[in-house]
């Protein structure tokens, strides 16, 4: 039986620069299993995404970074991209928003570059993850254990590494998206304030 997301609101947190294909894919996996989703961006109007080699589609932002209460979500979505977590890492708010989704034990799913902005809220160490290859010394560095699988689940935090991992990757994580939080989640590792 599918997993149901009824009830379950899920925040997608991106800037322009996301890889398009894993904003989309994923956000159409949450909505068919009923989640709300709602893209939250520093930008206002549209964020646009990055499609493989060139810029791709525009997409409309539902709550502006300022104006989103990590507390109105249930679960933290955060796609991939060069361009787009490079950016979020270096802005307070957003690594802000990213740290109460963790230090709540909230889950989060981060694929290929994604895993850059949870370094910046001091949420890996200690935790089992994966990302785009190029990120595994930062990952390491930053107390991670990073293995190169499709998917990797560690209480709640689910990762992959690139856009042809997306089937795994969204099946795990409507499944921790509907377990909800995890409280081990809040006590494994460290957060940094």
């Amino acid at each position: 039986m599918a997993q149901s997301l009824v009830n379950k609101r899920v925040a997608i947190l991106v800037t322009d620069g996301f890889e398009q294909i894993e904003l989309t894919e994923p956000k159409k996996a949450l909505e068919q299993a009923s989640a709300k989703t709602q893209i939250v961006s520093p930008i206002q109007g549209k964020v646009k995404g990055w499609n493989h080699t060139d810029w791709g589609e525009q997409f409309p932002v539902d709550v502006t970074l300022n104006q989103a209460n990590p507390d109105d979500y249930d679960a933290l979505l955060l796609p991939g991209g060069v361009m787009n977590p490079d950016k979020l890492r270096m802005n307070k708010d957003a690594v802000k928003f990213v740290r109460a989704f963790v230090t709540a034990g909230k889950p989060i799913a981060a694929i290929c570059h994604g895993p850059w902005t949870l370094i910046e809220a001091g949420a890996v160490n200690g935790r089992k993850m994966t990302s785009y290859p190029s990120l595994q010394t930062d990952l390491r560095n930053a107390g991670a254990d990073w293995v190169d699988q499709e998917v990797v689940v560690d209480q709640g935090l689910v990762t992959s590494r690139n856009p042809n991992d997306i089937p795994a990757f969204n099946h795990k994580m409507v499944e921790e998206f509907a377990e909800g939080i995890h409280k081990q989640a809040m006590t494994q590792g460290s957060v940094t304030p």
